[in-house]
């Protein structure tokens, strides 16, 4: 509903809301029918069965287009859309995996399968741990354990940022490898 919503607030003025008393005219094949009076614009809209749109009131003349709006509405929504879908294709999400240095084998199986499902729909993953107390005298030990879970996703996933130490956390980042490597 967020899209119609969008489509609402910029609202173009159609037919008898348009003010300015004379407008340059475009037909609805694109074809410039001179500068017209507003009625005299009207009366062609109505002749042709269409609306007339106010597409620019800030150029001189203004200029109004004779289209069918509910259809220009409708492909601008569809654009709309299109558009937001690519950006979502574009920016998958990242999730995020937390581990520990003293992480079991079964949690580290769990999110390991977890991550490598999540690799296989074509997202990243940002893997995680954040030192407590005296762990932050071995952060070899992080390391190791990052390093470990991209070897058990060796087979769906690349490193894309090696294991970086920040503050108290150490973080890597995985992407998945490319589909066309599979296939070969």
């Amino acid at each position: 509903m967020e899209v119609l919503n969008i489509a609402n607030n910029s609202e173009m003025q159609i037919n008898e809301n348009i003010k300015v008393p004379e407008l340059m005219v475009i037909g609805p094949n694109g074809e410039k029918m001179g500068v017209k009076k507003l009625d005299d614009a009207l009366t062609l809209a109505n002749y042709a069965g269409l609306d007339l749109v106010l597409m620019s009131a800030n150029s001189t003349p203004a200029v109004a287009k004779i289209m069918d709006y509910n259809k220009y509405r409708y492909e601008k929504q569809k654009k709309l859309k299109e558009t937001q879908k690519k950006q979502r294709e574009a920016n998958k999400d990242m999730k995020e995996y937390r581990l520990s240095v003293t992480i079991d084998v079964n949690d580290f199986e769990t999110r390991r399968r977890n991550a490598k499902e999540y690799l296989e729909k074509g997202h990243k993953i940002k893997a995680f741990i954040r030192f407590k107390g005296r762990q932050m005298a071995r952060p070899e030990q992080g390391q190791d354990v990052l390093l470990r879970f991209a070897d058990a996703l060796a087979d769906v996933a690349t490193i894309e940022l090696e294991p970086k130490l920040d503050g108290r956390q150490m973080a890597m980042i995985l992407a998945p490898k490319n589909k066309e490597g599979k296939n070969k």
